[in-house]
């Protein structure tokens, strides 16, 4: 089994993480946890000797058996927010993907799934966001939306603080 790249210590957590922005008829995609109100771009850690790209496609098939293609790098983000008690020092990187199997995955409203992470499981909430909404909802980090709602053809990078 391969490790997750994420380290714990008494002071404050790493966490080296990857996105995929996926659009499809003016709606995005998000997750957020069942007991949260907040809304999250689906993906995950990456694993060691795993490319970020590999890392997306396998998090996709795991959480909601969604076959994706990724399109492009859209930022880097340095993301610092708490972590339970601890801090966390976050660098995502979020790319742009589209479906491969447009019958894999209901396309429009909300469906469930769940996510493993170590020994714990986490139910989640998978819902299709009109992307005139985006601003009205909480979105972490809410520092990628203007990027998301005027996509240039650049890669861009941000910091996002909520410690």
């Amino acid at each position: 089994m391969k490790e997750d790249i994420i380290f714990k210590s008494e002071d404050f957590i790493f966490s080296y993480r990857v996105s995929g922005i996926l659009i499809y008829d003016n709606k995005i995609l998000l997750q957020k946890p069942i007991d949260d109100d907040g809304y999250a771009f689906i993906g995950g850690h990456v694993e060691a000797m795993e490319t970020t790209e590999e890392t997306l496609i396998r998090e996709f098939k795991e959480e909601m058996q969604a076959d994706i293609i990724t399109e492009k790098l859209m930022a880097v983000g340095e993301v610092f927010f708490p972590w339970g008690e601890r801090p966390c020092h976050q660098i995502s990187l979020y790319y742009k993907i589209r479906l491969n199997d447009f019958h894999s995955i209901p396309l429009d409203g909300r469906f469930r799934a769940y996510d493993e992470s170590g020994n714990e499981r986490m139910d989640l909430d998978f819902c299709w966001m009109p992307m005139d909404k985006l601003k009205d909802i909480k979105l972490y980090p809410k520092e990628l939306l203007p990027y998301i709602l005027n996509e240039k053809n650049e890669t861009i990078h941000f910091i996002s603080k909520e410690i």
